[in-house]
């Protein structure tokens, strides 16, 4: 007889299965544990509708995951502070706990320490690439730099930015240099 598994039953099916069982299996284990229902007409529309609402929760799903991952991606760079001796090595490492911690104050978004995978440990001061894995397709690639503790809310100038303010600067001086050489 055929029956519907409502759920994961082991060496038989998993839960939605159309599968074929003994009558008196179906009888005396199957049904009074609520494990499968007989595969009525009814009971095969029903399942194609809970089918239906479960696809489109994954695809919701999905999409939310894949937002996520766009959000966190788009961040580029995190900065983290860690306490550092002479020659950039750490007192410690930095974990996932702490990156985890840092996409959440960057993002509002709590991402779980174990879906954070890192390329190589992090002992040293730089930058480090690490992958946020928050679905099956649903993956985030972004650049964890390690600077002095206490320094990482400060953001640096780039340096050709700095250079041209400096230069800018420069002529300023030599301009008011000369105001006051034509004042005398």
């Amino acid at each position: 007889m055929k029956v519907i598994l409502q759920q994961n039953v082991p060496k038989l099916g998993g839960a939605g299965d159309i599968v074929e069982a003994a009558p008196g299996y179906y009888r005396n284990f199957l049904q009074p544990r609520s494990l499968a229902v007989l595969a009525t007409t009814g009971a095969l529309k029903k399942r194609d509708e809970d089918t239906e609402i479960l696809r489109k929760k994954a695809d919701k799903a999905k999409q939310e995951a894949q937002d996520l991952c766009q959000k966190i991606t788009d961040l580029g760079t995190i900065r983290i502070g860690a306490k550092a001796g002479d020659g950039g090595k750490l007192y410690g490492k930095v974990t996932n706990k702490e990156v985890a911690a840092a996409i959440k104050k960057a993002t509002e978004i709590d991402v779980d320490k174990r879906l954070i995978k890192m390329s190589n440990d992090i002992g040293q001061l730089g930058i480090y690439k690490v992958s946020v894995k928050l679905a099956q397709d649903a993956q985030a690639e972004l650049n964890i730099e390690v600077v002095p503790e206490g320094t990482e809310d400060k953001v640096p100038a780039p340096a050709k930015e700095a250079s041209a303010e400096t230069e800018a600067d420069d002529a300023d001086e030599n301009d008011s240099d000369e105001d006051s050489e034509d004042a005398e």
